[in-house]
């Protein structure tokens, strides 16, 4: 019994990955999806400056990464309001103080811990995530450089040892954390 319990909370994990270009991330991303997982399931998180020099175009996660751009301005300064109505809506997060684009169920638990969530930046934020502190010190670091960290609390065991793999060795993914 107790094995399994451990099995059940190994399983709800977190798994997240850095992924430096635009193609493996698409990539990554596409994997995800063709496994049944939806944008309520992946959570990604890319600078603003990434998100407008990759991902403007025609693409799934240029699409998604685009949804929030005006949201900022018509909801009002505060993060709070902000997340608040991020949350509300649905869509991603943008947050205009730390020059992040955020979405997925990641959005929604920030909207949660409100304005105060965001005081300790990406880092803080990553590690709310379940990521260890000097993992999410190298996402930050990859995020600031264009990287985009991607993650998803897979559904298996067999799920989670998939998208390591598959990240890992296909798709460029570094520091891929489970």
């Amino acid at each position: 019994m107790n094995n399994q319990a451990t099995s059940t909370q190994q399983d709800s994990a977190m798994l997240t990955g850095l992924f430096r270009d635009k193609s493996s991330t698409e990539r990554a991303y596409k994997s995800l999806r063709d496994r049944g997982y939806t944008d309520d399931d992946i959570n990604m998180l890319m600078s603003n400056e990434t998100r407008d020099r990759d991902y403007a175009g025609n693409t799934e996660i240029g699409s998604k990464a685009l949804e929030g751009t005006g949201v900022g301005s018509a909801i009002g300064g505060t993060i709070g309001a902000l997340i608040g109505g991020i949350a509300a809506i649905g869509t991603n997060l943008v947050l205009p103080g730390l020059g992040l684009v955020v979405w997925g169920p990641v959005a929604a638990a920030l909207a949660g811990a409100g304005a105060g969530g965001l005081t300790g930046g990406l880092v803080g934020a990553l590690v709310g995530w379940g990521i260890p502190e000097e993992t999410a010190k190298q996402y930050e670091e990859g995020v600031k450089n264009g990287g985009v960290v991607m993650g998803v609390r897979p559904r298996s065991s067999d799920d989670a040892k998939y998208f390591a793999d598959e990240w890992k060795t296909n798709f460029n993914g570094e520091n891929v954390h489970r």
